[in-house]
């Protein structure tokens, strides 16, 4: 890979915008690779996780949830931020089994996306999780899921026809397609003790 030096930006200071319950909006003054300054300003995110849960039989665990920014029920993979502190797969068997109630054997951790790279620092670790098993939801207080189930093929259908717009789930849809045609591989891992 080139170096990429001459393309890097300096932070020269930064205001709080705003300051909510789960997001802050900052704006940054930088100094550009030419010397000159510019302003940016972007939502600092803690950080979350995507869980892909694949069940014994090749279907797939995913979920309906209403989604207030969109205005609209959004078909999904479980989701949820990062806790202060919290390490990315615990923060994903939290989140499996308080959104869906499973809990799953074995974790393989896919990598990171950035879904909004030109407004917000938000990565989102993509997790594998397979050997589920059913038990109760834990939802939040407010929070409303229904949990569904689809073949591979029903996903990429669903991406393809725009059921799916959630950019977290595109990404993990483009996993799935590569780990089950043997391209992608995954390193499994059985933790030690459940969150």
């Amino acid at each position: 890979m080139p170096s990429d030096t001459h393309l890097r930006e300096r932070t020269l200071r930064r205001e709080e915008l705003l300051r909510g319950n789960f997001l802050r909006v900052v704006r940054d003054v930088v100094e550009l690779p030419d010397g000159g300054q510019a302003s940016r300003e972007y939502v600092v995110h803690p950080g979350a996780v995507m869980i892909v849960p694949l069940l014994d039989d090749g279907r797939l665990l995913m979920e309906r949830q209403y989604r207030h920014a969109v205005a609209q029920v959004m078909t999904e993979f479980p989701a949820g931020k990062l806790d202060a502190g919290e390490e990315p797969l615990r923060a994903a068997m939290r989140e499996l089994t308080e959104e869906t109630g499973y809990t799953a054997r074995e974790w393989a951790r896919a990598g990171r996306l950035h879904p909004c790279i030109g407004y917000s620092d938000e990565f989102i670790e993509i997790w594998f999780a397979r050997g589920l098993t059913p038990g109760r939801s834990q939802l939040d207080a407010g929070e409303f899921v229904e949990v569904i189930d689809a073949t591979p093929d029903q996903l990429r259908d669903w991406c393809r026809d725009g059921t799916i717009t959630d950019a977290k789930t595109l990404t993990g849809a483009l996993w799935v397609q590569q780990v089950l045609a043997g391209a992608w591989n995954l390193d499994w891992q059985t933790p030690s003790s459940p969150p």
